[in-house]
């Protein structure tokens, strides 16, 4: 029989720049069979999508927004991996900034805090041989894409339009901490994001429930999705028991 917050809960999980539901597709099958888990695509993702990627934070906090507005209600957590770490956070801060209900855990992989991502590059305005090469190395977009030029051309404008999002990301200081738990999700051998990156989580929230590393670069997951997935989940009861007794100290 499963637990009631197990029947209830959604998890939204928001992907990397370039990317879209496709790589996180085995996702679900990961988590109990009553957690409701999605992946929602950004504006731009591939040929059947016609609309121009975005191309400032704020417009895709805005659409998200929109997008998913009758489904931010109930049990709902964020999960989000490096742009969609971005997403995530700027997504319970103004959920809370509007006096609505906030997500009941944030977790954030592979995204630093506050301040522009990454290791000083500005993938965004590298040359597309350039950019194959960084991306290749990253190992987060398709080989199919990367190798052929017609795909290239069509996945391009949307991996340069987040990229910009996420390396010129700018954010206001917090005014108080996120009432929200929080975890932070990381590769060891990261060099977009790397571990120093992600210690500044512990101070953006009233309950910090660790950061969490694993032997890997940018896309850790790809290679201990189950691991990560049992991490979530745990970190997700826990943050569920804290909203039952807030005055728990979080294990």
């Amino acid at each position: 029989m499963q637990k009631a917050e197990e029947r209830e809960l959604r998890l939204f999980v928001f992907h990397h720049s370039g990317g879209s539901h496709l790589m996180y597709r085995d996702w679900p099958s990961h988590f109990p069979a009553g957690w409701d888990v999605r992946v929602p695509d950004a504006p731009g993702r591939g040929p059947r999508d016609p609309r121009p990627a975005l191309e400032n934070a704020g417009a895709l906090v805005e659409h998200f927004l929109h997008e998913l507005d009758e489904e931010l209600t109930g049990r709902f957590a964020f999960f989000g991996h490096s742009l969609g770490g971005l997403v995530a956070y700027e997504l319970t801060r103004r959920l809370i900034e509007a006096g609505r209900t906030p997500p009941v855990w944030l977790g954030v992989s592979a995204r630093g805090t506050l301040l522009p991502d990454g290791d000083g590059t500005r993938r965004h305005l590298l040359s597309d041989s350039e950019l194959r090469r960084e991306l290749a190395a990253m190992g987060g977009t398709a080989p199919s894409v990367l190798d052929h030029q017609e795909l290239w051309d069509l996945f391009a404008p949307a991996i340069r339009s987040d990229l910009r999002i996420s390396e010129t990301w700018r954010t206001e200081p917090l005014t108080a901490p996120l009432p929200v738990p929080l975890s932070a999700f990381g590769g060891t051998r990261d060099h977009v994001s790397p571990p120093h990156r992600l210690d500044g989580w512990a101070d953006s929230c009233e309950h910090f429930l660790g950061l969490h590393l694993y032997e890997g670069g940018h896309f850790y997951f790809q290679d201990r999705l189950p691991e990560v997935a049992a991490r979530i989940q745990n970190d997700v009861r826990r943050a569920l028991l804290l909203a039952r007794e807030p005055s728990a100290v979080a294990r």
